[in-house]
Order: C-alpha cells, then sequence, then structure tokens
C-alpha cells in the first residue's frame, strides 16, 4: 500500500512538472510571437522607406546610393531577435530618415511629391503599429516572466534552464516623437 501511495506521489509531481514546463512553453512562444510581430512591422517601416529612397532618386542620386548603403547594411530582425537588435535597427532606421529629412529640406518639390506624402503616411502608420507591437511584446514578457518567477513554477523554470525575456523601455529619443512636417 505504502508503494501505490509514493508511486502516486511520484506520478502526480511528474504530472506537475510536465504540465508547468508545457505552460512555460506556450507562454515562452507567445513571447516569440510578439517580437515576430515587432519584426513584421519593422520591414513594412523599411520597405516605405525605400520607396521614398526611390522617390529621391530623380533628385538626389548620391543621396540615394547613400541610403541604399545603410539598407544594405541592416541586420534585419525577426521572431529570435533580441530588445537590443530591435534597438539598434530602430537607430539605423531613424538615422536613414533623418538624412532623408536633410535631401527632403534641398529639395521643396520632393517635399510637396504625392508620392512621398503618402509614403510618409505609411511609415507614421507602421511607427504606431511598431509602438502598439512593443507594447503588446512587453505584456507577452510580463505574463512569461511573471509565470515563471512565481513559486512554485520557478523551480521548474530554473531546472528547465528558462530565462526572463528583456522589456523595451521608453529612450530619451522616443519621448518626443518625430515629426514628419
Amino acid at each position: 500500500m505504502i508503494l501505490y501511495i509514493i508511486l502516486g506521489i511520484v506520478v502526480l509531481l511528474v504530472l506537475w512538472i510536465i504540465a508547468g514546463y508545457n505552460k512555460l512553453i506556450r507562454l515562452r512562444e507567445m513571447v516569440k510571437n510578439a517580437m515576430g510581430q515587432i519584426a513584421a512591422n519593422v520591414e513594412s517601416r523599411w520597405d516605405a522607406l525605400k520607396s521614398l529612397i526611390d522617390a529621391t532618386k530623380k533628385y538626389s542620386e548620391h543621396e540615394s546610393e547613400t541610403l541604399k548603403n545603410v539598407i544594405a547594411q541592416r541586420g534585419g530582425v525577426n521572431s529570435n531577435s533580441t530588445v537590443k537588435d530591435i534597438e539598434a535597427d530602430n537607430n539605423m532606421f531613424t538615422q536613414a530618415l533623418s538624412r532623408l529629412a536633410v535631401v527632403v529640406e534641398n529639395y521643396p518639390e520632393l517635399k510637396a511629391n504625392t508620392l512621398y506624402l503618402n509614403t510618409m503616411d505609411k511609415i507614421d502608420s507602421y511607427e504606431q503599429d511598431v509602438k502598439n507591437s512593443r507594447m503588446v511584446y512587453n505584456d507577452t514578457v510580463t505574463k512569461f516572466n511573471r509565470t515563471m518567477l512565481v513559486f512554485p513554477l520557478v523551480l521548474i523554470s530554473r531546472m528547465m534552464g528558462f530565462t526572463e525575456y528583456e522589456y523595451f523601455k521608453n529612450t530619451e529619443t522616443k519621448t518626443n516623437p518625430p515629426s514628419w512636417d
């Protein structure tokens, strides 16, 4: 009889470990999915910038090539990217957009171009999508980190090698949103 009780306790313990592990896996996949959403929005934003660069080509071939080189140097992001990867990509994007703003200031007719205006609206929309995706990511990371750190699941998470995910944080440059006008 004691053997059955011990066996029952072992079976329950194994089932609890499996259930906890599976819960952590589901939450980790949600974090990766949230990062994938950020990556998709970042890619769309870069695609819109490429369209703007093509529009500048007829105004300034040199600047167009310089901006294309900046885009070629970026590493790209995906669902396995880290917060630091996204922030580095965002810095590159901001630099490219700033260089493009200089070109636009030198060519007022470009600033009045319909393609330019429509594409800047798209970039602004993608910026908002990236912001919203980052908020969803942070919420998802909160759920994962909280679940992983709460007793008794912390025992499983540590035993199975799970680690906390990093959050996106507000930065000095993001406190004032860019102006497209």
